[in-house]
């Protein structure tokens, strides 16, 4: 059993690009007595929160600020990277944004109502 997530990072000329990332799961007894359920692997996190914004563009080009988790909560976004690729994100999918030199992404709120992110920092 597998899913994906997008990851964002930049290569050794500061251009960011999109990469696809299959999480893996595997059976675990997670919270007994319920069933046993699938866990991906765990990874550190650092600070959790929540981020709104309004319909439009998210200002210029820039970097993430930290390596770190953006998952919709409502609302759908689309961000562009330094290739020229789009990917639009809507409630539960997640991105992974490592860009954190170089040019960075584009990031457009497309829907009408203010868009509500999660937001998981991750340690360096």
């Amino acid at each position: 059993m597998a899913t994906t997530y997008e990851r964002v990072y930049v290569d050794d000329q500061g251009e960011s690009h999109f990469e696809t990332v299959e999480v893996k799961f595997r059976e675990v007894d997670y919270a007994p007595p319920a069933d046993p359920m699938f866990l991906s692997d765990l990874e550190d996190a650092a600070r959790f929160g929540f981020v709104m914004a309004a319909p439009g563009p998210l200002g210029a080009w820039h970097p993430t600020p930290v390596r770190q988790y953006v998952i919709p909560v409502t609302g759908e976004f689309e961000i562009t990277v330094g290739d020229g690729s789009k990917r639009l994100f809507g409630p539960g999918r997640p991105v992974l944004l490592e860009d954190r030199t170089g040019k960075g992404h584009y990031t457009r709120m497309v829907s009408e109502e203010p868009t509500v992110v999660a937001v998981i920092h991750l340690p360096d």
